[in-house]
């Protein structure tokens, strides 16, 4: 059964101990969603670049979500060694590991929305998702090692 009941000071304050309830609680608006997609899939790296987001999110939405992903380990946040102005985020690999998540999310928009077309990252995951999930993966580990080693 996929709805599992569990109190909710048993569930880490969770309505129910179900998994699909727990990621929604986690993740259930669309905002953070789209952080998430394009910190993994349109390179933004900083503020400016999540709040000129073609969806428009409005910037106190966007400082929220953005402290609930990290507060959550989805995101990472430091200062920018070149200007500590500007803080640079980063998915971590437990917020890498939401790929398959939206790009399913993805096939199911192209699929079932009218005027909804393929981006590119789905046209690889749709010939290849092994390869693809490798790919994301290896580009992930590189950018961390590159920090590592000039911080």
């Amino acid at each position: 059964m996929w709805i599992m009941r569990a109190k909710r000071s048993g569930a880490a304050g969770r309505r129910s101990s179900c998994p699909i309830n727990a990621s929604l609680e986690r993740l259930g608006d669309r905002w953070s969603l789209l952080i998430v997609r394009d910190l993994m899939f349109a390179g933004f790296r900083t503020y400016k670049e999540l709040s000129s987001s073609e969806e428009g999110i409005a910037t106190n939405i966007l400082a929220n979500r953005l402290v609930q992903l990290e507060e959550s380990g989805i995101i990472s946040s430091e200062r920018d060694p070149a200007d500590e102005r500007r803080v640079i985020y980063r998915l971590t690999a437990k917020g890498l590991d939401l790929a398959p998540v939206l790009l399913e999310l993805s096939r199911w928009a192209v699929t079932h929305e009218a005027g909804v077309r393929p981006p590119e990252p789905f046209r690889r995951w749709e010939a290849d998702r092994v390869r693809y999930l490798a790919e994301l993966r290896g580009e992930w580990k590189k950018e961390n090692d590159r920090r590592r080693r000039n911080p």
